[in-house]
């Protein structure tokens, strides 16, 4: 069966110091097969990597990891996926990452989700892609960045129009769905189970 949408999640290979992390990594991937969707993410079967996308598999989903060899005995690449992409460099797992996905989105992670998400945000603002973006920031997670983020637009260095290309909340429904949306997918999972 073919994907009703394809979304990018970047998060982190650790689990956090809460379970409302967990949670939410599993409501993600969980949303997703519920909607007919495939995940596209790094490959790792650790921290919330692996939760997103055991959920994502278990609601029916399909799951396509890239991750470098590298990476592949460190994070434990997750076999299990639909497709498992090991690929060379950094580089190549970004950029077939961001070739297989409708939309992005990041949830709680460190360095790398972070990396990956200030990437395709700028890919998105210099026109490199037209795909929407999005945060999801459970207890508050990514707030702080937000708030960066907002002084950065006042002090005049980052564009309003720029800082509006990524969507925001600490809501997975109401984010997935404006995210899908905006992908030109409106009716994505139209008659399957909703959570």
């Amino acid at each position: 069966m073919t994907p009703s949408f394809s979304l990018c999640v970047y998060c982190g290979s650790r689990m956090g110091d809460s379970p409302a992390y967990a949670q939410t990594a599993q409501a993600v991937g969980t949303w997703i097969g519920a909607h007919g969707g495939q995940l596209v993410y790094g490959g790792g079967n650790n921290g919330l990597m692996g939760v997103v996308a055991q959920a994502t598999a278990q609601a029916g989903g399909r799951v396509v990891g890239v991750i470098p060899q590298a990476l592949v005995d460190k994070e434990f690449a997750r076999r299990e996926c639909d497709e498992l992409h090991v690929v060379q460099t950094m580089h190549e797992r970004k950029q077939m990452m961001a070739d297989r996905a409708d939309a992005f989105l990041a949830i709680p992670g460190g360095i790398g989700t972070l990396e990956e998400f200030f990437e395709v945000w700028s890919w998105r603002q210099l026109g490199y892609h037209h795909k929407p973006i999005g945060l999801l920031s459970i207890n508050g997670y990514f707030d702080p960045l937000m708030g960066f983020l907002s002084q950065a637009t006042q002090h005049g260095f980052i564009g309003a129009a720029q800082q509006n290309l990524v969507q925001h909340g600490p809501e997975v429904d109401s984010l997935l769905r404006g995210l899908i949306t905006e992908a030109g997918m409106p009716n994505a999972g139209t008659g399957l189970k909703l959570i």
